[in-house]
């Protein structure tokens, strides 16, 4: 591949890494990404776990507050909680279920779609962005990446 950053000339080979090895790469180089674009979320005024909670919902459909807390790996109180807050903010409404009014359905509102849709849409730039410096092999090697990454992450 070729790049405008350093190369590895003069150096030993790189040796193959482990499984385990490339795991741990990918689980540390995910977490920073996620962060790092992160910040692009801060102008919109919600925490990470309203963001998140809102994503599902939005691009989920219609779910349950006890699948919402499953999903977002919280326990219910808390998912309540973070309902509350986004009911409050206008981006989420709850209806009771047709058939048993014990379940509440959480559905996005046209706010709620759009918040995600712009929130995401700046993500995306800000990462679009940071690829204008690398080589066309290089967004063709993060191409191939992204596509191992998804079929990765479907069997998580």
């Amino acid at each position: 591949m070729t790049s405008t950053r350093k190369k590895d000339k003069g150096h030993p080979p790189r040796k193959r890494a482990t499984r385990p090895e490339v795991a741990d790469r990918l689980h540390s180089s995910a977490i920073r990404l996620l962060r790092a674009l992160r910040r692009q979320d801060d102008k919109w005024g919600l925490s990470a776990p309203r963001l998140s909670a809102l994503s599902v919902v939005v691009f989920g459909g219609p779910i349950t507050l006890g699948d919402l807390a499953r999903a977002e790996q919280v326990r219910p109180p808390t998912m309540t909680r973070l309902v509350q807050a986004l009911e409050s903010a206008g981006l989420v409404r709850r209806t009771p279920d047709a058939d048993d009014g014990r379940i509440m359905w959480i559905r996005a509102t046209p706010n709620g779609k759009k918040l995600l849709v712009k929130g995401r849409a700046a993500r995306v730039k800000a990462l679009a962005f940071r690829l204008k410096s690398f080589s066309r092999e290089e967004v063709e090697a993060l191409d191939d990446a992204a596509r191992l990454l998804e079929f990765v992450a479907s069997g998580l």
